[in-house]
């Protein structure tokens, strides 16, 4: 097992890595970055070769030289799997990471082994009220600037009953992650998203993790995602909030060890 590390920037991403294994490509949030996914890379690292990026915009990743739509961050993402990866990798994608996950599913099944999709949406373009929501969010962002910006929103991530030290550790990871045009583009790429036509198309092996406190997306999203996907299991995360990879990390990464395990499994057993 190998250290969490930083590696070079490659196309102008930042990446960290830890352990060996198949491939566990994870994509945060939309207020976030790799820094969400420490509790992963410090605990999956025996079971996956653990990857997570800062989206293009995002933290110490460099700006987009122009507006990415969702399948353009998902090309993004593939981008990695084929430079870091070992031909195909798990996809781990947290809330708007789930978006780009089911659009990178959907864009290039090759290269996808399953999916984790953790307290996550089918998009905010699904009604016109998400849209207009989420795309006030850039102007919020513009006029609070991104720490008083994430003072105000990371809290609502956790569940009420969080810890002082994890809801300041959010603060921190928001404050460290957002700058403009990156957030704007990813929420106009999140309020133009809606994968609901398309889910039957996904024909990986897909796990839907909802914490059962999250207030963001909720349990009836997330059971969407899981009825309109053939074959997905839905599991709630007890205790978690929407960021239940950070709130209930032990949790959170025994449901995705024994995805992986099952799948691979799978896969040796079709090999013979």
């Amino acid at each position: 097992m190998t250290d969490p590390a930083a590696v070079p920037e490659r196309s102008g991403l930042h990446l960290v890595e830890a352990g060996s294994g198949p491939d566990l490509l994870c994509l945060h949030g939309i207020g976030s970055c790799a820094e969400s996914f420490r509790p992963q890379l410090d605990g999956l690292a025996g079971t996956a070769h653990v990857i997570a990026w800062d989206a293009p915009g995002y933290g110490r990743s460099a700006d987009p030289e122009s507006e990415v739509d969702i399948t353009g961050f998902a090309d993004a993402a593939a981008d990695v799997i084929r430079s870091r990866a070992s031909g195909s990798a798990h996809l781990l994608g947290v809330s708007w990471g789930g978006v780009i996950a089911q659009a990178l599913a959907l864009r290039h099944p090759g290269l996808v082994r399953s999916l984790v999709l953790a307290d996550s949406s089918r998009g905010s373009g699904r009604t016109p009220a998400g849209a207009v929501k989420m795309r006030a969010r850039a102007a919020e962002l513009a006029e609070l600037g991104p720490e008083e910006f994430a003072r105000r929103r990371a809290p609502r991530l956790l569940s009420e009953q969080a810890p002082p030290e994890l809801v300041e550790r959010a603060i921190a990871i928001m404050t460290g992650a957002l700058r403009l045009p990156g957030y704007r583009y990813a929420v106009e790429a999140m309020a133009d998203a809606d994968t609901s036509p398309r889910l039957a198309e996904i024909r990986v092996p897909t796990l839907v993790l909802c914490g059962d406190r999250d207030r963001v997306t909720g349990i009836p999203e997330s059971r969407a995602l899981a009825d309109g996907i053939p074959g997905a299991v839905f599991e709630t995360i007890s205790g978690a909030g929407h960021l239940a990879n950070q709130e209930r990390p032990e949790s959170f990464n025994a449901r995705v060890s024994s995805h992986i395990d099952a799948v691979e499994s799978l896969r040796d057993d079709q090999a013979v």
